[in-house]
């Protein structure tokens, strides 16, 4: 398998599909141990873990049936898989909003309140499916837009990821300082993606910056994992499954590492003169 950078240029709406597959099966563990919570005490909470795992099968079993993003068949599903997940996107956040902020109307409703912000993961799910085949990245006359589409998306991610740490931390007001960790690489990831995605022709500095920023962001997830693990297996005794369950959610980090995916995805679209010792030549068209 050829793992250059051309190939990966190529292919690199396969790529994103890959990617988006991955994060509706992710998904499905993300939804059981948070609705474990209340025992899924609601039928309602069983819906998006099974459309997680039957929309991520369906898109992985078209895609290794060596079907690309264009065939009719994984154009057709992935068209539906993805209005789907907007709709289950949507719906979960209101869902998640009335436990609580439309009950009062007041600022810790959305502090205290279900995470509203976390089923929108769906939405954006959705949005990617259907953009990649309705040919909104992929303008005629600007192979870069692409990448401009899909980059600024993963800093709108970002910018979630900021607004979600800030609420989440303040739940116990910010008593550990590394709390603050991610609401400051949130806001450079934002900044620096920002930077490149509204410039045709980014400069190589500019992209050297946004890799660098990218890789602090997957090390942001992993630590972030780490340190909500293990403040929940000390607060709760020693069980990893329960600190799964009820402790901080240990998932939740990772999305700074998975935004940095799609970043990355993203930037493959770059110009060669963009990159730094690029040889200037654009991009293949896919």
């Amino acid at each position: 398998m050829n793992l250059s950078l051309a190939n990966l240029r190529r292919r690199r709406r396969l790529l994103l599909e890959v990617f988006l597959a991955g994060n509706l099966l992710f998904l499905a563990v993300d939804i059981f141990f948070a609705h474990s919570v209340n025992s899924f005490r609601e039928p309602v909470e069983w819906l998006p873990l099974w459309f997680s795992l039957a929309g991520g099968l369906v898109l992985f079993g078209l895609l290794a049936s060596g079907r690309g993003p264009d065939a009719a068949a994984t154009r057709w599903a992935g068209g539906v898989i993805g209005a789907l997940s907007i709709g289950v996107g949507i719906w979960g956040a209101i869902l998640h909003l009335e436990s609580a902020f439309f009950r009062r109307f007041a600022l810790d409703g959305l502090i205290y309140a279900a995470p509203f912000v976390a089923p929108l993961a769906y939405a954006g799910i959705g949005f990617l499916l259907l953009a990649n085949r309705a040919g909104l990245f992929r303008p005629a006359d600007d192979d870069f837009g692409w990448g401009q589409w899909v980059t600024m998306f993963a800093a709108g991610g970002f910018a979630g990821n900021f607004l979600l740490s800030l609420l989440d931390h303040e739940q116990n007001g910010f008593s550990f300082w590394t709390e603050w960790i991610p609401v400051a690489a949130a806001a450079l990831a934002v900044s620096s993606l920002v930077l490149v995605g509204v410039r045709h022709a980014p400069a190589p500095g500019l992209v050297r910056l946004a890799v660098l920023t990218l890789l602090l962001q997957v090390g942001v997830g992993l630590l972030g994992f780490w340190l909500h693990l293990d403040a929940g297996i000390s607060a709760i005794g020693g069980r990893p499954f329960e600190a799964f369950v009820h402790g901080a959610p240990p998932f939740a980090p990772l999305l700074f590492a998975d935004l940095a995916v799609l970043a990355g995805i993203g930037l493959l679209a770059l110009p060669a003169s963009a990159v730094p010792g690029g040889t200037g030549q654009p991009s293949p068209r896919r």
